[in-house]
């Protein structure tokens, strides 16, 4: 049977995401639990740790967090001045940050600063984001199309479709 998340108690939770290994959740404050394993990173407490109850990420004191999405290995958040944020498993260019290093805190995506990020989505080794003048950008892994741009290239910065 589910059962209650005692850690999060007092906490008033507006969305949570799964990921492969990990989760996260969101507080009505604007601020982001994650959980699970820690490996590469997607936790996003600086280290490769894993929790095995809900633990605040202090990277973002201070940001008001709208929205989490959390993929295999790697996590997204977008903030409330539209700047949009990744952590984690960096392979495949999939953080958004020009190559395929590993983040173990949240990083901006500076190629998107500009841009009002509205929403977020982590794929398997790609991610989706939705500016607000509707345009959706992808990047990361490109295999079967999944990037959108008539190819099956990787891109390691956000592109938009």
């Amino acid at each position: 049977l589910p059962k209650k998340i005692e850690a999060l108690a007092g906490k008033r939770v507006v969305a949570v995401s799964a990921g492969g290994m990990h989760n996260l959740a969101l507080t009505a404050d604007g601020g982001v639990c994650s959980w699970g394993d820690g490996n590469d990173g997607r936790l996003g407490h600086g280290n490769r740790e894993g929790q095995l109850l809900p633990k605040k990420i202090e990277a973002f004191a201070g940001r008001r967090v709208v929205a989490v999405s959390a993929g295999p290995g790697h996590s997204l958040a977008f903030t409330a001045d539209g700047a949009a944020w990744s952590w984690g498993r960096g392979s495949d260019g999939r953080l958004g940050h020009g190559n395929a290093q590993f983040q173990l805190l949240p990083k901006k995506i500076e190629a998107l600063a500009g841009k009002r990020v509205v929403a977020v989505s982590a794929g398997g080794m790609h991610n989706l984001a939705l500016t607000a003048d509707g345009g959706v950008c992808s990047w990361g892994d490109g295999n079967d199309g999944r990037l959108g741009h008539g190819n099956r290239e990787g891109q390691l910065l956000p592109k938009k479709i």
